[in-house]
C-alpha cells in the first residue's frame, strides 16, 4: 500500500491525498477503511491503494496509517 497525507477534505464527503508526487489523488468517503470521514483532518498520514474512477485515478481502501 501507498502512504500518503491528507493535503484537503470538504464537507461534501470527498477529498485529496498529498502523494509526494507531482499529482494529488481525489477519494471518496466511501473508500475508507476502518476510519469515518468526520474523523480525518488535514495533514493526517493515510495508507491507499490507486485505483481508476470514473474520472481518473482516485485513492482507495483509505485507512490511517499506524
Amino acid at each position: 500500500m501507498a502512504e500518503g497525507t491528507i493535503k484537503r477534505v470538504t464537507d461534501k464527503g470527498f477529498g485529496f491525498i498529498d502523494t509526494g508526487s507531482s499529482k494529488d489523488l481525489f477519494f471518496h468517503s466511501s473508500s475508507l477503511q476502518g476510519v469515518n470521514f468526520d474523523d480525518l483532518r488535514e495533514g493526517q498520514r493515510v495508507t491507499y491503494t490507486e485505483g481508476r474512477g470514473p474520472k481518473g485515478p482516485c485513492a482507495e481502501n483509505v485507512s490511517l496509517a499506524e
